[in-house]
């Protein structure tokens, strides 16, 4: 009978990421970046009192919506963080916030640009959009393996593994948030002698707000949902809770870390559905 040999790809694969290993100079730099930041934002975290925390946020929480006038969010975020407060849960859910919000970070200081440039850029468009398929399609779990093996276990390989699940969002919005805008008014702005960049910041990337807004929402929710996943890897948090309650076969302390991640997520998906502008 006749068989078609079978493809290399694993060998070919674990030979790539082996050779990639033996550049520990550049990881080791790159580790060490990611690793400030998400150091900076615990440490900041750690400084404040709960107490002084929670008004923080509820009062930025105020200033975001002051023209929403809904007090039901605020009684949420009051309630939900004494709650996590009360359960002992408080600095697991900054260490997930500290995960989450590094992630969200890079991923919008990466993912933004990129996104420009693909609307701008008919070939870059062409070679970017398959990687993003790639991205966004492959399981959670294999993100995992690679980023183990370049910068070892710990919060830094959970911040990799979160930016490459959560980026295609970001890059997708962004991409047609700019391609959305009315060709009457590029050619207005064309009439006026406005360059590329005066276009960019001033016409296309104000009308494209909400649109690049609902990508950042997603890729924060994506950020969130990588929690429990990295957790795998030694990344501590909330996600880490659950790990271990399910390990346990704890039901009780599995649902509560869960349902403090589910408060958390709501804040934070609230909060970023605030920052657009209203129609």
């Amino acid at each position: 009978m006749f068989t078609i040999p079978k493809l290399p790809l694993e060998d070919w694969i674990n030979t790539g990421v082996d050779r990639l290993s033996h550049y520990t100079s550049f990881f080791d730099a790159l580790s060490n970046f990611i690793a400030t930041i998400a150091n900076a934002f615990q440490a900041i975290f750690d400084f404040l009192p709960v107490w002084l925390f929670i008004t923080l946020l509820l009062i930025t929480t105020y200033y975001v919506r002051r023209t929403q006038k809904k007090w039901g969010l605020l009684i949420f975020e009051l309630l939900g963080l004494l709650f996590i407060w009360n359960m002992g849960y408080w600095r697991d859910m900054t260490q997930t916030l500290t995960l989450v919000l590094t992630s969200c970070l890079l991923v919008y200081v990466l993912g933004i640009p990129l996104g420009v440039w693909m609307a701008k850029n008919k070939t870059v468009k062409l070679l970017v959009q398959p990687i993003l398929d790639f991205m966004q399609t492959m399981p959670a779990f294999v993100y995992l393996i690679p980023a183990v093996a370049f910068f070892g276990i710990g919060t830094v390989p959970g911040v990799i593994a979160s930016v490459i699940f959560a980026m295609p969002p970001t890059v997708r919005m962004t991409e047609l948030g700019i391609n959305n805008v009315p060709e009457e008014l590029i050619e207005a702005a064309d009439s006026y002698g406005s360059t590329s960049w005066q276009k960019l910041f001033k016409l296309q990337l104000p009308l494209a707000k909400n649109t690049i807004m609902s990508g950042m929402t997603q890729s924060l929710m994506l950020a969130l949902s990588m929690v429990v996943i990295a957790s795998m890897i030694g990344t501590l948090g909330l996600g880490t809770k659950v790990y271990f309650a399910v390990g346990r076969n704890n039901a009780g302390a599995g649902f509560t870390a869960g349902l403090a991640i589910v408060i958390l997520a709501i804040i934070l998906d609230r909060l970023s559905q605030s920052l657009r502008t209203p129609k």
